[in-house]
């Protein structure tokens, strides 16, 4: 029946129906923030009051509160959510753990979290605290928690949020590996992703939710493998890999929104220097018959919101002795980018290994192995300040010392880059040796050219290796030095060790000499 055969009060309610059956929202969205609370550099460090003053700063909460309540006012119905890795990263966090980013992220009204992995950092108990601490639901559901009794109760799988008259579920994720990444504890047990979210969305939909948002603190890659084998799901909210997504900047890692089998992922960097916006519009069915945006940049043309920086400056009062107290000066960038950390030789990755095996030498080692994911941060040239050192160093490692054999050296080695296509953490940068890399080989026989001291390594020899106590217990995949000889985690701190052995070299100059050699 035509519109026009129809009553004029009953084609009205014929057409507001037909009208109401698109249903629009806009995901607002943050991920892997790493208690970046302080405006940042270009090189994603501190940045000065000065370099602020003059517009060279991004992000930092009041800007990012005001970016968020613009883009609240740009549209009347909107979720905030974040995809993980608030913790770790600044001395803020070292100083408050979790309270001050439960306490920002409930002031800009958060709808929703995924646990990243560095929320295990410091265990169940911290993160059970934040999850205490906030105002909102925090989800993950590729993990068994049943058996820690302090998050059993904490931490669901998915939620249903109700917006706009409509019901969405969320669902969350957080990587497969956070075993092996931070610090759970043996309660914990991680599962498959996408095994886990199509249980949570044929619940959610037996339950009649049909609009469904995963918060994947997975990385962009494993984003796309979950779209790919699951079905049900709409959009999918990243972190963990700090992708660029965007359109109509050569610049990005891909399009924003990226879509893989109709799902819609998005995610927005890291530290705040981008605010995600994605509008997404469903049918009444709960299918996405569009989704437009970009992500919003957190720059100087957004104003900081005044009552959260002067929250933020009497939070930083305590930590500016610490940070401010200068160690050394560079004259060039020491380059501690994560997409060249995590590939190949850098010369912050130079400059942390050689500071390591400087320390213990005299004590009969010979390599330093440390893990790229560990370095979060590159210094710019000038003083260098202990704050900057420990945003670059922000995770409290120690130094391990251990003895293990040259075909253990090797193992590690083939572990260290048999995921650099994923961009993972693992990558290792080295002292006292050199190697090759053959990234067009499988993972597992992509390592040759081993050097030690000058002489090829020895398979059966035994060397004394010094790392960080993280990877010396098998983070980022090196299980095979849980069970080295001889192992002593509890040496000073790295950052501390990186500092002195700058101060020692200062003016110190950044380098790098071709210990790694990588073939693609």
């Amino acid at each position: 029946m035509s519109l026009r055969l129809l009553s004029g009060a009953a084609a009205l309610a014929l057409a507001a129906g037909v009208a109401q059956a698109d249903y629009t929202l806009t995901i607002l969205h943050t991920n892997d923030f790493h208690a970046r609370f302080e405006p940042i550099s270009r090189f994603d460090s501190g940045c000065s009051a000065e370099d602020d003053a003059e517009g060279k700063c991004f992000g930092g909460s009041a800007r990012l509160m005001t970016a968020i309540n613009e883009a609240k006012a740009r549209s009347n119905n909107w979720v905030l959510l974040d995809g993980g890795d608030q913790f770790q990263g600044t001395l803020f966090y070292t100083y408050y753990k979790g309270k001050l980013a439960a306490e920002m992220m409930n002031m800009m009204g958060y709808t929703a979290m995924t646990v990243g992995n560095h929320e295990f950092d410091d265990g169940p108990e911290v993160l059970r605290g934040f999850i205490d601490a906030t105002e909102f639901p925090i989800v993950m559901s590729n993990a068994d928690v049943s058996g820690e009794p302090l998050l059993a109760d904490a931490l669901p799988k998915s939620v249903v949020i109700e917006r706009g008259g409509e019901r969405i579920g969320i669902i969350g994720l957080t990587p497969q590996d956070t075993d092996e990444l931070a610090s759970p504890g043996p309660n914990v047990i991680f599962t498959d992703p996408a095994d886990a979210v199509q249980g949570e969305v044929d619940r959610l939909t037996e339950e009649g939710v049909n609009k469904i948002i995963v918060l994947s603190h997975s990385g962009y890659m494993v984003d796309q493998r979950v779209a790919e084998n699951t079905t049900g799901v709409d959009v999918i909210v990243g972190g963990h890999s700090n992708t660029y997504l965007a359109n109509n900047d050569e610049n990005a890692d891909g399009p924003y929104p990226t879509v893989v089998n109709g799902v819609q992922i998005v995610q927005a960097y890291a530290y705040g220097k981008y605010l995600g916006e994605l509008n997404v519009t469903f049918d009444d069915a709960g299918n996405v018959t569009e989704a437009t945006g970009n992500p919003v940049l957190v720059d100087a043309a957004i104003l900081a919101d005044e009552a959260v920086a002067a929250r933020v400056a009497e939070a930083a009062a305590p930590l500016e002795e610490i940070r401010n107290r200068v160690v050394a000066v560079t004259y060039v960038e020491i380059g501690g980018d994560r997409a060249v950390c995590r590939a190949m030789e850098c010369s912050m990755g130079n400059l942390i290994a050689d500071a390591m095996l400087a320390r213990v030498k005299d004590q009969g080692i010979q390599v330093a192995i440390q893990n790229g994911g560990g370095i979060r941060a590159s210094i710019d040239a000038g003083d260098v300040t202990m704050g900057e050192v420990l945003t670059v160093l922000p995770f409290q490692n120690t130094l391990s010392t251990f003895q293990v054999t040259g075909a253990t050296i090797v193992e590690a080695l083939e572990n260290g880059v048999s995921q650099v296509e994923e961009g993972a953490g693992r990558f290792p940068q080295v002292s006292g040796m050199t190697f090759t890399v053959d990234l067009t080989q499988a993972p597992g026989s992509r390592i040759s050219d081993v050097m030690i001291g000058g002489a090829a390594v020895d398979p059966e020899a035994v060397y004394g290796v010094v790392s960080n106590n993280y990877v010396r217990n098998g983070g980022d995949g090196y299980a095979m030095f849980r069970d080295a000889m001889n192992a002593y985690d509890f040496g000073p701190d790295l950052a501390d060790v990186t500092a002195e052995y700058l101060a020692e070299n200062a003016p110190y100059q950044p380098y790098t000499d071709g210990r790694i050699t990588v073939k693609q």
